[in-house]
């Protein structure tokens, strides 16, 4: 397993996450099973989110495995707040809340890293700064990010924050790449070129800030995995195949690989409730695959190069 340091910290982090989005479609014993599996595969950093099985998923997480001291110092826990049923809500009220409820749920004094969760169009970065404020100065939040947030949506937090933003979870898998699409073509005549992601990548890297990739195997916006898909991505399938007989691994382990590839050190956020989908994924924690393998990968997902 690699582990990469989160700037500003002293975080020590696993590059493959644990998220716990589908916890409760196991029994308990699946989940422990699961996340004590994880923790064999030296995964230490585990994703959580207050609308996760409507919370529950976090309470189902912790006594799953019996959280005790012990087994919290082992863990680096992330959760998320801001999304509330049909609206988003960065209100101060909204994000202590939320956080409190987190914490009973998990059943721990801190949350190493709290995110926004999607951007609040309402938002009063003078509210976000004072929950922050309280709840870093009360102990229970050690570190703050975002999710899903663009670079300018994310400046204009920080220059009201006293803590540093260090984390922006995004959507980015093979079949889903605009924060690297535009860049690649750029100045070129085609949809590709399109900008859609405002430089968001480019804008972590210069401002230390850890990109979190969520649905790495997804196809566009929850269309389904394109691993295994014969009809749109044959040609994809085909070298994926090849590059996992080639380093003698599963499928699944090229597909993450391809991410952690990338010199921003992405952290890449598996979903999976299955043991050895788990285990193929931590595979790809640090394969090294080549500039030709890594840009063919991006050829046959059917991108272009100039």
């Amino acid at each position: 397993m690699k582990y990469i340091q989160i700037a500003g910290t002293d975080l020590q982090v696993s590059n493959i996450v644990m998220g716990n989005m589908r916890l409760k479609q196991l029994s308990l014993s699946e989940a422990e099973t699961l996340i004590r599996t994880a923790m064999e595969e030296k995964i230490n950093f585990f994703d959580h989110a207050d609308i996760y099985g409507g919370g529950e998923c976090e309470s189902y997480f912790s006594e799953a495995i019996g959280m005790n001291a012990s087994l919290r110092e082992q863990m680096i826990l992330q959760s998320k707040c801001g999304i509330r049923k049909g609206f988003f809500d960065f209100s101060k009220e909204h994000i202590i809340a939320s956080t409190e409820g987190i914490l009973k749920r998990l059943n721990t004094d801190y949350l190493d890293i709290l995110l926004l969760h999607r951007p609040d169009a309402l938002v009063e970065p003078e509210e976000v700064a004072e929950a922050f404020d309280e709840l870093e100065k009360s102990g229970k939040v050690r570190h703050f990010g975002v999710s899903n947030h663009t670079p300018m949506q994310t400046e204009l937090l920080q220059k009201h924050l006293s803590q540093k933003l260090i984390v922006n979870q995004l959507q980015f898998s093979i079949a889903h790449t605009p924060m690297i699409d535009s860049g690649i073509a750029f100045n070129m005549n085609v949809d590709q070129s399109v900008n859609r992601d405002s430089g968001i990548l480019d804008y972590c890297r210069l401002n230390g800030i850890t990109v979190q990739a969520w649905s790495p195997f997804q196809k566009g916006f929850f269309n389904g995995p394109f691993l295994g898909d014969l009809e749109e991505y044959a040609e994809l399938n085909k070298l994926i195949d090849s590059l996992a007989d080639k380093y003698n691994v599963a499928n699944t382990a090229i597909a993450v690989a391809w991410i952690t590839r990338h010199p921003a050190n992405i952290q890449v956020v598996t979903g999976t409730m299955n043991l050895g989908r788990l285990k193929d994924c931590c595979q790809g924690s640090d394969i090294p695959l080549t500039r030709e393998e890594w840009y063919g990968i991006y050829k046959a997902a059917g991108n272009i190069l100039p």
